[in-house]
C-alpha cells in the first residue's frame, strides 16, 4: 500500500515582537463543532512523483483563494499517528481573514440520506500566537510550529 504523502505552506507574519501563524478549520459538518487540536496549515495529498511544493502552492490557493510568493523555507517533514508524512514550507507573507473563500468537497448529509450537499474544504482561516496556534492546530503538525518559533528566532527575516 503506497503511503499517503501532503504538503502544504505554514504562512507567518510578524506584529512588532510577536509572529503569528496563519491556520485554517477544515470545513464540513464533522469539524463544525470542534475547535481545539482541529486547525491545520493549508495542504492536500499528493502521488509519489508529484511535485510536494508546487502541491504545497496549490492547496493554499484552493483552500483559502489566496495565492503565495515569496522565499520558502523548507521545514522537516513530520510523520503524522496514521502514517501520512506532511511536507511543508515556511513563508513570511499576510492574508485577509476576512477574504478566505476555500474550494468545495461534496458529502452525503445527514448520514443515509442519499442527499449530496457542498461543504467548503476550509471554513474559516485565523492568525494566531505560538500559545494560541499550539492548542488550536492538529497535534501531529506541532511540530512545524517548532521549528518555525526556531527559525524565527534564530534569524531576524527568512
Amino acid at each position: 500500500m503506497a503511503k499517503k504523502l501532503s504538503a502544504g505552506i505554514l504562512l507567518y507574519r510578524r506584529r512588532g515582537s510577536t509572529t503569528e501563524v496563519f491556520l485554517v478549520h477544515p470545513g464540513g459538518p464533522y469539524w463544525a463543532r470542534k475547535d481545539d487540536g482541529a486547525w491545520s496549515i493549508p495542504k492536500g495529498e499528493y502521488q509519489e512523483g508529484e511535485d510536494p511544493l508546487a502541491t504545497a502552492t496549490r492547496e493554499f490557493c484552493e483552500e483559502t483563494g489566496a495565492e503565495v510568493s515569496g522565499t520558502l523555507s523548507a521545514l522537516s517533514p513530520l510523520t503524522q499517528p496514521s502514517g501520512k508524512i506532511i511536507s511543508a514550507w515556511a513563508l513570511e507573507g499576510d492574508i485577509d481573514v476576512t477574504t478566505v473563500k476555500s474550494n468545495t468537497f461534496s458529502l452525503e448529509w445527514p448520514p443515509h440520506s442519499g442527499k449530496k450537499q457542498e461543504f467548503p474544504e476550509v471554513d474559516r482561516g485565523g492568525w494566531f500566537d505560538f500559545p494560541a496556534a499550539r492548542a488550536k492546530i492538529h497535534p501531529g503538525q506541532r511540530g512545524f510550529l517548532d521549528q518555525l518559533q526556531q527559525l524565527v528566532t534564530q534569524t531576524p527575516h527568512i
